[in-house]
């Protein structure tokens, strides 16, 4: 499946590496034979969908304060995360929270902090859907763009230095290709050698700020080249495109111990938040067709193809989703909220005197 895969060169049109057409069947030459982790991976996108839906709701309910969804890009959320290792650290931007879903952070620790309620690991210090957890390798996000890459380089160069195979996943939208810190980060990379995977959720839009706005390069991933990496570009509605891709860019970080960056081309169909209206700066007519282009009905056609996946399979799924996500809102809500007392702790490994006091 993947030795068609390659890094892109300089000069070179932007190619856009893809398994699955539109309406999920196999490209000629493409086709995968060990389709084990299929209903599995179709599973872990449905859930990232069913929950930011409900998510979203609660928001404009007032339920909670925020959110940021990914829908319509779940294919490089779930194609990306299947492709590391549980030893791996994923260092998140905004829409990377299915990953921590299929690394295995409960669902309860999910909406625990979507609430920011008494039992949120985070003890409500963040905002809502900015995840973290020690126990997947999941690092809290920023909502800062970009400078959560600088942090995925410090822990990979940890990693080498450490000698462990570990890499440090950095996920970035097209937007933190503008900043500083991500030309920083590459750098840095590639110049100590840290084994670093730069993942690019390009959704063409940063908030209001499409991608022609930021750059005149003919693709996110030839941007590579300048920093002395390999650079892919694929498309990110394909989650199997997205998963050989990924898979070839880590297999290939662990040998070399060299970074590299990969360009998902995708689309946010919706929001950029619960606080943005898209309505007020883009052709919504595109956002139609791209909705044609839907990664999770993509792939759900492609296990009916393959004979893994009927109505009655989809039908218990979601009911059984829509139950599931209801009965932890519901726990979540009723929980109070953190105790004003753990406003002190995790300051100072030894708590100091003026803590004490202020406390008291």
């Amino acid at each position: 499946m993947t030795p068609e895969i390659h890094a892109e060169r300089p000069g070179e049109a932007p190619g856009l590496y893809q398994v699955l057409d539109d309406d999920g069947a196999f490209l000629p030459g493409r086709e995968v034979t060990d389709t084990s982790d299929f209903v599995r991976l179709y599973q872990a996108m449905a859930l990232v969908r069913a929950v930011d839906e409900r998510m979203v709701t609660l928001q404009r309910q007032g339920r909670i304060t925020f959110y940021g969804a990914a829908s319509g890009q779940e294919a490089a959320v779930i194609g990306s995360g299947a492709a590391l290792e549980p030893t791996d650290w994923v260092v998140p931007a905004l829409r990377e929270g299915g990953i921590a879903l299929l690394r295995g952070l409960k669902l309860s620790d999910y909406v625990n902090q979507c609430f920011g309620n008494g039992v949120d690991v985070e003890k409500g210090r963040q905002m809502p859907c900015h995840y973290g957890h020690r126990d997947v390798r999941y690092v809290t996000l920023s909502s800062c763009i970009a400078n959560q890459l600088p942090h995925a380089v410090g822990i990979a160069l940890a990693a080498r230095l450490r000698g462990h195979r570990t890499i440090a996943a950095g996920y970035m939208g097209d937007g933190a290709t503008s900043e500083g810190d991500f030309h920083t980060s590459l750098e840095f990379a590639s110049r100590l050698s840290a084994p670093t995977l730069f993942f690019c959720q390009n959704n063409q839009w940063a908030i209001s700020t499409g991608v022609r706005g930021q750059t005149v390069a003919k693709s996110l991933a030839c941007k590579a080249a300048g920093y002395g990496m390999d650079g892919y570009r694929v498309d990110g509605n394909d989650l199997l495109a997205v998963l050989a891709v990924t898979r070839t860019a880590v297999a290939r970080i662990r040998t070399t111990g060299r970074p590299a960056f990969i360009e998902a081309l995708t689309y946010r169909i919706g929001a950029h938040s619960t606080s943005d209206d898209p309505t007020r700066y883009r052709d919504e007519s595109i956002t139609e067709q791209w909705k044609l282009r839907d990664p999770i009905r993509r792939f759900r056609r492609c296990l009916e193809r393959l004979g893994l996946w009927d109505e009655g399979q989809e039908t218990a799924l979601q009911t059984g989703y829509a139950a599931h996500i209801r009965e932890e809102i519901t726990r979540a809500e009723a929980e109070g909220p953190p105790a004003l007392g753990t406003l002190f702790d995790d300051v100072y490994a030894v708590t100091p005197p003026h803590l004490f006091a202020q406390r008291a």
